[in-house]
């Protein structure tokens, strides 16, 4: 795998390096050894999937506050997104700054998302399907999120969202 840290402190992108021959091609997708090499996390106690069927369809900006924040290992298995992450640590150097990545299953990409980040994502293709290693439990209580047309942030997405949950296009402006 080779891991490509990204401007925005700690995110780093993942890309495979599969071995091809007539069959197809084997690939790993995670390594402990590798991800720890790196000063990643290595313990991922839930694994999730969403689908998306519209294209333009937006999901987010989501994250969970500690003492349950979350470091998420983001995939595209089938179709194209626009990933989106946000830095919210007040103490970092990139803070509010934010980033857009095309995660896809032909560029089989990997977005790592360190904790203290809001993620999201817009639907490039119909019939998206992406996958996420995620380090902490779902805590209800902890699960918050930031509008995805914050003018803190002014993030700038491929198209205006398809479509959208009521809870997602209702996020408060952020405050921080």
């Amino acid at each position: 795998m080779r891991f490509t840290q990204t401007d925005l402190a700690g995110a780093w992108l993942i890309e495979p390096e599969p071995m091809r021959d007539a069959r197809g091609y084997f690939m790993r997708t995670f390594c402990v050894e590798e991800f720890a090499a790196h000063g990643l996390e290595t313990r991922f106690v839930q694994h999730s999937a969403s689908f998306t069927a519209a294209k333009g369809a937006l999901r987010g900006m989501h994250f969970q506050n500690a003492p349950h924040a979350e470091v998420k290992v983001v995939t595209c298995l089938s179709g194209a997104i626009y990933d989106v992450i946000v830095d919210l640590r007040p103490d970092s150097p990139t803070f509010k700054q934010w980033r857009g990545f095309e995660l896809s299953a032909e560029n089989q990409r990997r977005l790592y998302i360190p904790k203290g980040f809001a993620h999201g994502f817009q639907t490039l293709t119909g019939d998206a399907e992406v996958f996420y290693l995620i380090s902490e439990f779902y805590a209800a209580g902890a699960a918050s999120g930031v509008r995805w047309n914050d003018p803190a942030f002014a993030i700038k997405w491929p198209a205006p969202p398809s479509v959208m949950s009521e809870k997602d296009a209702a996020w408060a402006d952020f405050a921080g």
